[in-house]
């Protein structure tokens, strides 16, 4: 009788595992999520999209919020650039950042919730 109830078990299990794979995202939209996750690991990074998420900011502003150096606060918001979480437009010689769209506002409130359950 255990071998018919361990069948049984294996036959559902073998639907549930094919539901999950064919539910699966390929391998190069996983890559890309994880390497988004990886841009969200850095604190400064973060303090730069919590800025942004008041406003729009150029880089003097962001230098004096974060109390850093134009130069790291630049490095920083090329890898969000890269990662498409911020944008720039251009007024006149200053640059301006923004979050790129409200997704990012969405992930940073998600995970805000989260840690502070």
């Amino acid at each position: 009788m255990s071998d018919v109830n361990n069948t049984e078990f294996l036959a559902a299990h073998a639907e549930l595992v094919k539901k999950v794979l064919d539910n699966q995202p390929n391998e190069e939209v996983l890559y890309d999520l994880a390497e988004l996750f990886k841009v969200f690991g850095d604190t400064t990074r973060i303090r730069i999209l919590y800025a942004l998420m008041e406003s729009e900011l150029c880089v003097s502003d962001l230098s004096s919020i974060l109390n850093m150096n134009q130069s790291a606060i630049s490095h920083q918001l090329r890898i969000l650039k890269d990662a498409k979480l911020v944008r720039y437009r251009r007024e006149g010689k200053i640059i301006v950042y923004a979050l790129d769209d409200e997704h990012i506002r969405t992930l940073l409130s998600v995970g805000m919730n989260h840690v502070e359950e």
